[in-house]
C-alpha cells in the first residue's frame, strides 16, 4: 500500500494489456506496478469455491486441500483420488490462515492514484515529454471384511490430527461406490462412471472423516486444510467427482509453488485475466460486485478456460495486496527446497521471505459438461510478472481557470472519464448510459444544465 514517484513513458503494454488500458493523457506518464493498494478480489466473493495449493518440484507434490464445507462436523466426508499409495507420514494437517494469507497476498486488486496539480511546472513538462495411533483394530477388521467382499482394499488406515484417513484400492468402481456410501461418505449418486475412470488410470483412493474425540482434544471448532505429500510424474488434479450432481457451477483456486516459473494447464487453455483497466472512481465502492460480474463475462467469452489472476516471485509484490508469505508459513505448505541462508537474504542483502519461490493462482468455473476431464498442468519457465490489476485515478479538485494548463487537464479529463466508462461496460456488460449518469452525478453537475456533464457547461465538446 504505497505510492511511488510516475513511471515515464515506456512499452508495457505486455504487462498492462493491449487494448483495455485507457490512457489518461496523450503523452502521460505511464504506470508502472505502483500506487496505493486499496481493494482486493479474494475467494470469498465466490460461493462454492474450494482452495488448492500444489508444491511442485521435480516428481514431488505436497496436496492442500482446504474445503468449503458448512455443517456439523459428523456430517464431512472427502474422497480425493491420489496417484500413488501414501504412509502415514505423507499426510499431515494444514493451518487455514496460511491458505488465507496466500489467498489475499496473490488477489487480484484495485490501486488508486492521484492526479497531480496540473500548474506545477513539472506536471507540464511531463505533458510533453504465497502421528496420531491408528483406528481401533476391531473396527479395522470388520472395515477390511466388507471392503474385500466388494473389491475394495484398504491398504491403510490413520488418524491425523482431527481427522480418520483410508487408502483404498477396488477392482470395481461399483464395489467401490457402494462400499463409501455403506460407511457413510457422501458421493454424489451415480458416481461409478468417474470412480472406474480413476481406477483404470490405477489410482488409488484418499477418504477422510473427522474424529469428533480427537477434534475435541485438539479444541479446533472448525475444519483444518488437509496436505498429501507424493512423488509421481503425474502433475494433475482430479476435479470431476465434484462435478456429479452438482449443484451448479463450482469455482476452483489454485495456488501452484515452484521453483521454475510460471504453472499452466495442458488440456485446457490458460488465459491471461483483463488486467490494466482505468475504471471510474465509484468502483473502490462496488470492486466485488465489479469483480464478480467482469469474472462471469471473461468465462462467457473464453469458454473452457482457466484463468490466469496472478503470477510472480514471492520474495517480493507490487503492490503488495498483502505481505508475502514468510518462510515458516512456506514450509507449512510444503515448501521443501528452500535454502534457509538464502531465503532470510534477498535481493541487495534486504530481509526476504524466499526468492526461489514463484507463486501462480489460477482460476476456473466449471460443470461436467466444460470441464469433463481433470486438470493436468505443466511448470514452465517463465519467470515474468502478471496481477489482474485494475486502476483508478482521482482527478485534481482545482479549479479549471487556474492556470492555462488547468484548461488542457479537464479537457483531457474528460475524455479519459469516458474512456473509464466505455471500459468497465466493455469488462462487465453493466449498460454504458446507466454508467455515465452514475459517474455524472458523482461530479459537480450544476443545477439547471438538463443532466449534461459539468464539462460541457466549461468548454462544449
Amino acid at each position: 500500500m504505497r505510492a511511488c514517484p510516475p513511471v515515464f513513458p515506456r512499452r508495457i503494454t505486455a504487462v498492462l494489456g493491449a487494448g483495455l488500458l485507457a490512457a489518461a493523457l496523450t503523452a502521460a506518464p505511464a504506470l508502472g506496478f505502483c500506487g496505493f493498494y486499496v481493494a482486493k478480489a479474494d475467494t470469498d466473493l465466490f460461493n462454492q469455491a474450494s482452495k488448492v495449493v500444489l508444491v511442485r518440484d521435480g516428481d514431488r507434490t505436497v496436496l492442500t486441500m482446504a474445503n468449503d464445507f458448512r455443517g456439523e462436523p459428523q456430517e464431512f466426508a472427502m474422497v480425493v483420488p491420489v496417484p500413488t499409495f501414501l504412509e502415514r507420514d505423507q499426510i499431515h494437517v494444514g493451518e487455514r490462515g496460511v491458505i488465507e494469507h496466500l489467498d489475499a497476498y496473490t488477489a487480484p486488486r484495485l490501486v488508486e492514484y492521484f492526479d497531480a496539480d496540473p500548474c506545477r511546472q513539472d506536471f507540464r513538462e511531463r505533458l510533453t515529454s504465497a502421528a496420531a495411533p491408528a483406528a481401533d483394530q476391531a473396527e479395522g477388521a470388520r472395515l477390511r471384511r466388507e471392503a474385500k467382499k466388494l473389491g475394495v482394499t484398504i491398504e491403510a488406515e490413520y488418524t491425523v490430527g482431527e481427522y480418520d484417513i483410508l487408502i483404498l484400492s477396488a477392482k470395481e468402481s461399483s464395489g467401490l461406490e457402494t462400499w463409501l456410501t455403506d460407511n457413510g461418505y457422501r458421493i454424489p449418486a451415480g458416481a461409478s462412471k468417474v470412480l472406474g475412470s480413476y481406477l483404470r488410470q490405477n489410482m488409488r483412493f484418499f477418504v477422510a472423516k473427522v474424529n469428533l474425540e480427537e477434534q475435541s482434544k485438539l479444541g479446533y471448532t472448525y475444519l483444518r486444510p488437509l496436505q498429501v505429500a507424493y512423488e509421481s510424474p503425474k502433475f494433475m488434479l482430479p476435479i470431476r467427482l465434484g462435478t456429479v450432481n452438482a449443484n451448479g457451477p463450482q469455482e476452483l483456486f489454485v495456488f501452484a509453488l515452484t521453483r521454475t516459473g510460471r504453472v499452466e494447464t495442458t488440456n485446457y487453455r490458460t488465459v491471461k485475466l483483463p488486467t490494466g483497466a482505468e475504471l471510474p472512481e465509484w468502483v473502490e465502492q462496488d470492486f466485488g460486485d465489479f469483480y464478480r460480474d467482469m469474472f462471469t463475462r471473461q468465462v462467457k467469452r473464453e469458454g473452457k478456460a482457466v484463468f490466469l489472476e496472478y503470477a510472480w516471485d514471492m520474495a517480493w509484490c507490487d503492490p503488495c495486496a498483502a505481505d508475502p508469505l514468510s518462510r515458516q508459513e512456506l514450509q507449512q505448505l510444503g515448501v521443501f527446497w528452500l535454502d534457509d541462508r538464502k531465503a532470510e537474504l534477498g535481493r541487495r542483502g534486504a530481509p526476504s521471505p524466499a526468492q526461489d519461490v514463484f507463486v501462480t493462482r489460477l482460476h476456473l468455473r466449471y460443470t461436467a459438461d466444460t470441464f469433463p476431464e481433470d486438470l493436468r498442468f505443466q511448470e514452465t519457465g517463465d519467470r515474468s510478472n502478471f496481477q489482474g490489476r485494475f486502476v483508478i485515478r482521482h482527478p485534481w479538485k482545482g479549479s479549471p481557470r487556474a492556470c492555462a494548463a488547468a484548461g488542457e487537464y479537464f479537457r483531457q479529463l474528460a475524455r479519459r472519464q469516458e474512456k473509464e466508462a466505455q471500459s468497465l461496460a466493455h469488462l462487465t456488460g453493466w449498460g454504458l448510459s446507466d454508467i455515465r449518469d452514475r459517474m455524472d452525478l458523482e461530479g459537480p453537475t450544476p443545477a439547471g444544465d438538463g443532466g449534461q456533464p459539468w464539462w460541457k457547461k466549461l468548454w462544449g465538446g
